[in-house]
């Protein structure tokens, strides 16, 4: 039987499809993936189905099937079209991405019956308030959009994979959090998704738990020449280092969200064990991949620290994660070239500091960022 709701889904990677395209086919939707990889939209164009194998405390296989995919480079009239008579847009292609992706959602938007309800649009990146960028950059294209924008905090965790499958690996756990509000009453029905009515909380939780739980193991260790998360965790040093980090993010989390101790601890511990899971091997070089977009203003390291900072509360260790951050030189991840290439540029340490972090002079954290910095450039 024939799905009766269409979803649009941009980026057919791992989590699109291990995760936001598994939730949307459980919830009855056709999933139409759209990519700009030649491969990975032939290969949806060939096999009829895909599996993902969750793996962890519950382990399932769920088989995905009854989708289409579009190559959105080469075919963006037929992408336009489906847009148009969507139920739901989502996407999973790195925040970065977005503003690539949100003029054909604005022709779709143009091209849509007026008497269509409004198209429901998520965008499920790592990144904070992610739609509404998408949303801003899409209202620059059409400012007349029939489309509702929600803000959403994904959480899972996907190791890398062995090429030339489309079956995906992913943990048992997951979160997706939507904000509610943007909907009112006519909330799309997705499986697996929590409705809230403030976001802001479970954004940061995520970000400056999970996020700068990984991310700081992945430095920490690519630093210590240590290759998988595991490794990394299990070396006292670095485990020292992520939990100082946690402890500062914590006390964050729970001064400005009212969180209860208790209850940030247990998440932090259970995260803990998340990332060194046994069946999810993943290494220090993936994981700290696209540096320069971790080192920014409100990500994982530097957004908690200025806010830290601010309230006249400790930030050694995330500053001591951000200066980890500076020895990852990866020659095949482009933002770690661009990183090295700054850090030899001769730039002036001040400058280099406000380029890499998005701290101006002045701030309270400036001082102790400048100084990762200059020890990086001095080394």
């Amino acid at each position: 039987m024939a799905a009766s709701k269409k979803a649009v889904h941009f980026g057919a990677g791992n989590i699109g499809r291990g995760f936001v395209a598994q939730f949307l086919h459980a919830s009855g939707y056709e999933v139409v993936f759209a990519d700009v990889n030649d491969e990975l939209i032939g290969l949806l164009q060939q096999q009829p189905s895909f599996e993902v194998h969750e793996v962890g405390e519950e382990s399932r296989t769920t088989v995905v099937d009854g989708y289409r995919a579009i190559n959105s480079r080469t075919d963006e009239e037929a992408l336009v079209a489906e847009i148009a008579t969507a139920d739901v847009v989502t996407t999973a292609v790195g925040a970065r991405i977005l503003p690539f992706v949100a003029p054909v959602i604005a022709r779709g938007l143009a091209a849509r019956d007026a008497s269509l309800a409004p198209l429901a649009v998520i965008a499920c990146e790592n990144a904070i308030n992610a739609t509404d960028s998408l949303a801003e950059a899409v209202r620059q294209a059409d400012p007349a959009e029939n489309a509702v924008f929600a803000n959403c905090a994904i959480d899972r965790i996907v190791p890398e994979q062995a090429g030339g499958s489309l079956d995906v690996t992913i943990e048992s756990f997951f979160e997706w959090v939507v904000e509610s509000a943007p909907f009112g009453a006519d909330r799309p029905e997705i499986a697996g998704v929590t409705w809230v009515d403030d976001l802001a909380p479970f954004i940061e939780r995520k970000l400056f738990t999970v996020n700068t739980a990984h991310a700081a193991a992945a430095y920490h260790g690519f630093s210590r020449g240590l290759e998988s998360i595991r490794e990394a965790l299990a070396d006292e040093a670095v485990l020292a280092e992520v939990r100082g980090a946690l402890r500062e993010t914590t006390e964050l989390l729970v001064a400005k969200h009212d969180l209860d101790l208790d209850e940030q601890q247990a998440y932090v511990e259970k995260n803990l064990v998340r990332i060194s899971n046994p069946h999810l091997p993943d290494t220090t070089e993936r994981v700290g991949r696209g540096p320069l977009r971790k080192l920014s203003r409100h990500e994982r390291f530097v957004g908690p620290a200025t806010q830290l900072a601010e309230r006249g509360l400790g930030h050694d260790a995330l500053v001591r994660a951000v200066r980890a951050a500076l020895d990852f030189d990866v020659p095949d991840d482009s933002e770690s070239v661009e990183l090295q290439a700054l850090l030899a540029s001769g730039l002036p340490d001040e400058e280099l500091t406000v380029t890499l972090t998005g701290v101006e002079q002045g701030h309270p954290l400036f001082s102790a960022l400048l100084e990762a910095v200059s020890s990086k450039t001095a080394a």
